[in-house]
């Protein structure tokens, strides 16, 4: 792979590192929304939907780092 095509990935990395500190950030505030949900409502509707948020949030964050680990593998 020749150096701009590498340097390109490593930019692109940089933002899905950068993504994927934005979506930690916003999922430990909504788990913290979670934890803090009196025990009354915990079992509502907008409780579930919170844990379910957190659960997609989970995945994405996953995804993210598999692509992350996929391109640094390319540069190499």
């Amino acid at each position: 792979m020749n150096k701009p095509r590498r340097e390109l990935l490593e930019k692109l990395n940089t933002r899905l590192d950068k993504l994927k500190c934005d979506l930690e950030l916003i999922r430990d505030e909504e788990q913290e929304y979670i934890d803090n949900t009196p025990e009354g409502l915990q079992g509502g509707e907008r409780a579930e939907n919170a844990e379910i948020a957190v659960s997609n949030m989970d995945d994405a964050i996953n995804n993210l780092e598999e692509a992350a680990s996929s391109i640094e593998e390319s540069t190499q």
